[in-house]
């Protein structure tokens, strides 16, 4: 009897402490973003024949907003994207003029990486714009990990069919995330390493996103110098800033 009552008592803990799948995926995203933050970070652009190289200074707040400076290379320093809500603008100093993307361009590439416009825009919608199934459990390197699933809802225009996430359980470290069409076939995979404390924050600092279609390239985004829930106001992230930010 006591063994009886004992199993139902873990069982009873077990469902009180339990996680969602949702509340699995907002954390995990709390813990990558912060409140606010501002860094560096670098681009590496890998195809088989060659190699290239962006570096640029970032800000964001919440799920909301988010500025990109290119520092380097020459030819590119100073172009800029700016993120408000899901719109989308590019700032090309060379021909001084401020262009916003529509919906057709969401899937082009940005700077010629493997990653999208709507990787930009729908950094964080994962935790608004989809349903979520608990998959299971795996292990990825050292860490115990839960699969998620992510379903588009109808009332939403995003472009995957489906996300599979890969959650760290100690620490809600985002592992990796596949991307899949509508017909369920498998398109990129962003690997995510380098378990680093960045300011008040321990977050993977490298992603590797790597298409199905071309194994043998990828694109590598690597965090330096990252600070999280400093003070941003909803100005900063304004077209004049844009424009005028070095």
């Amino acid at each position: 009897m006591k063994f009886i009552k004992l199993l139902v008592a873990l069982f009873i803990s077990n469902v009180l402490f339990a996680q969602s799948p949702f509340e699995i995926i907002k954390k995990a995203d709390e813990k990558m973003q912060g409140k606010s933050n501002r860094g560096t970070m670098t681009m590496t652009i890998v195809r088989p024949k060659w190699t290239r190289e962006v570096t640029m200074k970032t800000w964001g707040k919440g799920t909301e907003y988010s500025l990109v400076l290119i520092t380097a290379p020459a030819r590119d320093m100073g172009m800029g994207t700016l993120k408000r809500q899901k719109e989308l603008w590019n700032w090309q100093p060379s021909i001084d003029r401020v262009i916003k993307l529509p919906p057709s361009m969401m899937m082009q590439s940005w700077m010629g990486s493997d990653f999208t416009n709507d990787d930009l825009v729908n950094q964080s919608a994962m935790v608004t714009d989809y349903t979520y199934e608990l998959l299971g459990d795996t292990l990825i390197g050292k860490y115990d990990t839960w699969k998620v699933a992510l379903i588009p809802k109808e009332e939403t225009a995003v472009v995957w069919g489906k996300i599979e996430a890969y959650i760290s359980k100690d620490d809600y470290f985002q592992m990796i995330f596949k991307y899949y069409d509508e017909d369920d076939y498998l398109v990129n995979t962003m690997i995510m390493s380098d378990i680093k404390k960045m300011g008040n924050l321990t977050i993977p600092t490298k992603m590797e996103m790597i298409p199905a279609e071309n194994p043998d390239q990828k694109t590598i985004l690597t965090y330096s110098n990252f600070e999280f829930d400093i003070e941003l106001a909803d100005s900063f992230f304004s077209l004049q800033n844009l424009k005028r930010l070095r």
